[in-house]
C-alpha cells in the first residue's frame, strides 16, 4: 500500500530544497498551483505522471517518492541565474534524466 503521506512529505522537501514555489512547479507539471498545494497538504494524491515529471526534475527515481529506505543522493548543479524559464528546467530534467540513467549502468556494472 502506497504511503501517501510520505509521498506528499518528499515532494514538499526536494521542491524546498531546490528553490522552487508551488507556481514554478505547477507551471513545470502543467497543473494548477492548488493542485500541488493540495498534494503536498495530503488532501489530493499527486498523479503518476506529475510524480514522474517531477522526480526528472529534482534527479531522484519514483522509487525514492514510495519507499521510505532509500535516501536522495542529490545531482549537483550550479544555476547563476536569478530566474528560470520552463526550458531551463526542461533541459536541468533531461541532464538529471541522463544522470540518473548512467548512475543506475555504473550500479550495474558493480554488480549493485
Amino acid at each position: 500500500m502506497l504511503n501517501f503521506e510520505l509521498i506528499a512529505e518528499r515532494f514538499r522537501e526536494l521542491r524546498n530544497r531546490s528553490g522552487f514555489t508551488q507556481s514554478i512547479m505547477a507551471e513545470y507539471l502543467d497543473v494548477d498551483q492548488s493542485y500541488i498545494s493540495k498534494c503536498e497538504k495530503g488532501e489530493r494524491q499527486f498523479s503518476v505522471d506529475v510524480l514522474d515529471k517531477a522526480a526528472e526534475l529534482f534527479g531522484c527515481t519514483m522509487d525514492y517518492f514510495v519507499n521510505e529506505s532509500i535516501e536522495f543522493v542529490q545531482m549537483p548543479i550550479a544555476l547563476r541565474a536569478k530566474s528560470v524559464t520552463m526550458e531551463d528546467l526542461n533541459t536541468i530534467a533531461a541532464m538529471n534524466k541522463i544522470a540518473l540513467n548512467l548512475r543506475f549502468m555504473e550500479g550495474l556494472l558493480e554488480g549493485e
